[in-house]
């Protein structure tokens, strides 16, 4: 049992249900107040220098301020057609207290990200010799947002959909677009000097290391572990070319072959979502392309 069990069995109850809509909520609010009074918006952004200043409310609010200002038309097309299926999805896969420990804990790397940035620079940077004021507009939740996809890229890598509604594309495929422009958006800043753009970058990803690495068992790329998987797999084909060695099985996975004499600990489920009766052991469950 990992940690994230741990706190999921002690603290499970405080997952919050339809935590995607909540999150929308928060953007429409703020793309209205955008429109309707900028200055009323600017006063509710991460800036910490105003914090300091006994702004506190700022600590929360910053929540609100829209991930990105572009057109608005844009924004409800890729929160009806992206984010909300792609966060409740996730949220289901996971349940409720996972994903709000995901959402909340980029949120929170970000807030402390502001904080040492502001305290190492003191409030500005300079470049080229021009002093430049850090302010609220540079920690959004635009990058906490994105990293919900990239979970959901590590959850369904072989999830296909439609790019532009017009090319089929895999999310594993998705996902490795998405770190190349971020990695070289994170290089850009930092050859032009401008460290602190590439910081709420960083943070906003550290959910994504931490929920994907720290909860990872890594003894399954030990060298010895990998080998007795190969020979495992090389048993399994030969009991496939002669049956009276494997015997009458219950379950069989469609993607591994795997039955329940291989690992009496495997667990099989069939998915609702195949055409057909499809059988899946616990690792293929939901990573496997439904059948269709």
């Amino acid at each position: 049992m990992n940690w994230m069990d741990k706190l999921e069995r002690k603290f499970g109850r405080f997952g919050i249900e339809n935590l995607t809509v909540y999150v929308i909520i928060c953007y429409v609010v703020g793309y209205v107040l955008m429109y309707l009074n900028p200055s009323l918006l600017n006063m509710m952004s991460l800036d910490v220098a105003k914090i300091m200043q006994g702004q506190i409310w700022r600590l929360v609010t910053w929540v609100i301020y829209p991930p990105s200002t572009g057109n608005f038309i844009l924004f409800l097309i890729s929160i009806a057609f992206f984010y909300y299926p792609v966060g409740t999805s996730l949220e289901r896969t996971w349940g409720s207290f996972r994903y709000t420990l995901y959402i909340f804990s980029g949120l929170l790397f970000v807030l402390i990200a502001a904080f040492i940035t502001y305290f190492v620079t003191g409030g500005y940077i300079v470049v080229d010799g021009i002093a430049y004021v850090i302010g609220g507009g540079i920690f959004t939740t635009y990058y906490v947002s994105l990293s919900v996809f990239l979970a959901y890229a590590a959850s369904y890598p072989d999830m296909q959909i439609l790019l532009y509604f017009v090319i089929p594309i895999k999310m594993k495929w998705m996902a490795g677009v998405y770190v190349a422009i971020v990695l070289y958006q994170m290089i850009t800043y930092l050859r032009a000097g401008l460290w602190v753009m590439a910081v709420p970058i960083a943070a906003s990803l550290l959910n994504f290391v931490l929920f994907f690495f720290s909860t990872k068992n890594m003894h399954h790329y030990n060298p010895k572990e990998v080998k007795r998987r190969k020979e495992f797999k090389k048993a399994m084909a030969q009991s496939r070319v002669n049956p009276a060695a494997g015997g009458v099985t219950k379950h069989k996975c469609a993607i591994c072959g795997r039955t329940e004499k291989d690992d009496p600990n495997l667990e099989f489920r069939f998915c609702s979502k195949c055409n057909g009766n499809y059988e899946y052991c616990q690792d293929h469950l939901f990573t496997h392309q439904h059948v269709k």
